[in-house]
């Protein structure tokens, strides 16, 4: 199982990135995808997951409304576009994948990080004037 994030950057604030996380080694449609990130000092955190199976998603109340995740499914891909960045949202984002049975069960469980076994390099964003 190999994820691999890309997109991070530096944008202003009230600007746009595109997060991608390109996944190979299991059937996609058995896993669920999560982004999560982790800003210096801070405990990690559930942004948004996806069921690739049947694309229902969670998010949570950080993001809502200003990010969207979605899949590609022919390329294997999972992107979370992320919209009216502000400062807070600076971390590292890191996208993770896990059987979708074993972490769909409700919102709060689907955006733990502790569901998921495998995980990708992270990639760095940061908003900043």
């Amino acid at each position: 199982v190999q994820l691999v994030e890309s997109g991070g950057g530096l944008v202003q604030p009230g600007g746009s990135l595109k997060l991608s996380c390109a996944v190979s080694g299991f059937a996609f449609d058995d896993y669920a995808i999560g982004w999560f990130r982790q800003a210096p000092g801070k405990e990690r955190e559930g942004v948004a997951c996806i069921r690739c199976s049947d694309g229902v998603t969670y998010y949570a109340n950080s993001g809502k409304g200003r990010f969207t995740i979605s899949t590609e499914n022919a390329g294997n891909m999972v992107h979370l576009q992320m919209n009216n960045l502000k400062p807070e949202d600076t971390a590292t984002y890191d996208c993770a994948a896990e059987i979708s049975s074993r972490v769909f069960g409700d919102r709060l469980w689907a955006l733990a990080a502790i569901g998921y076994d495998y995980w990708g390099q992270g990639t760095q964003v940061a908003v900043s004037s």
